[in-house]
């Protein structure tokens, strides 16, 4: 994934909050940390648990952080995490902005070390995570390095956006009522969390496949099509982050009752689902336990 370097992407209204940037792994995370880390990557304080809040009412914003206006070409993004965030977060909502009618821009907070918010801590501890009550996505970029050094995974730049547009499909959600239709049920392989991840992950998957449709203000694509290779690097994160390979990875036995995420295969099929059948293609809850 390369955006064009002349793309405008100026003008974000992200933010930048928290204490200064520390390094990733620098005090050390050990690999049952990180298989919690993991399990909750793409919900920080575990959505299950926040499934009943929100439901597309007024967000009621944390506040405070400066704005982040460092971030002006796409080849600023090609070079720093913080800015390819920015950019893909000003892309992922022109996409959403075409494809929901009422769709309201989350705020998306880029973390430096770590900083409150009504859903608990943000750092690369906790990994991605949105906040329904608040509608903000919080992303530490240092969490990219993390899982490099400590996990074995690619975490490439389109990898990088996937796990951001896989966090704003959560705030899609939210704004159309999947939270509440769809609460929390426990966990378990035909659980609402796993359907509600998956689908997640399909959102993610629509708009890789569009990504080259989204334009600046002078009408420049911001992305260029993304390579095989960074495709498959996607989906490397995709299979990272399954409840079965964490729990491979941590040491314990494959237990699909205690699933909130979903299989490796799962979250790549439904990425992949997504890519090819766009967001009508999506609809996790319609379908059997065994289609999942």
């Amino acid at each position: 994934m390369t955006f064009n370097e002349d793309a405008n992407i100026g003008g974000s209204k992200a933010r930048r909050r928290g204490r200064t940037a520390a390094i990733a792994g620098g005090g050390g995370v050990g690999v049952i940390g990180i298989a919690v880390l993991l399990i909750s990557m793409f919900t920080g304080q575990d959505l299950t648990g926040l499934l009943g809040v929100g439901g597309g009412g007024a967000p009621q914003p944390q506040g405070g952080g400066a704005i982040i206006e460092d971030c002006a070409t796409g080849q600023d993004a090609n070079e720093n995490d913080d800015c390819r965030l920015v950019a893909g977060a000003e892309a992922i909502d022109q996409f959403w902005a075409e494809n929901l009618d009422g769709y309201r821009e989350p705020q998306l907070i880029i973390v430096d070390e770590q900083t409150s918010s009504q859903c608990g801590v943000a750092s690369n501890a906790t990994g991605p995570f949105y906040c329904p009550p608040e509608e903000t996505v919080y992303i530490d970029p240092t969490f990219f390095g993390l899982l490099r050094s400590q996990y074995d995974a690619s975490a490439g730049s389109l990898a990088q956006l996937y796990v951001l547009a896989h966090e704003y499909g959560h705030h899609v959600q939210n704004l159309i009522g999947v939270f509440q239709e769809h609460p929390n049920n426990g966990t378990g392989p035909d659980s609402n969390g796993v359907r509600t991840e998956l689908q997640a992950d399909c959102f993610a998957g629509a708009w890789i496949a569009a990504m080259t449709e989204q334009e600046d203000a002078d009408g420049d694509p911001y992305l260029e099509a993304p390579t095989p290779q960074q495709i498959a690097d996607a989906l490397n994160a995709a299979a990272a982050v399954g409840d079965d390979h964490i729990q491979e990875q941590s040491g314990g036995q494959v237990n699909p009752e205690s699933w909130s995420h979903g299989s490796s295969e799962q979250r790549q099929r439904w990425f992949d689902t997504g890519r090819e059948g766009g967001v009508g293609a999506c609809d996790t809850f319609s379908v059997s336990g065994s289609q999942l």
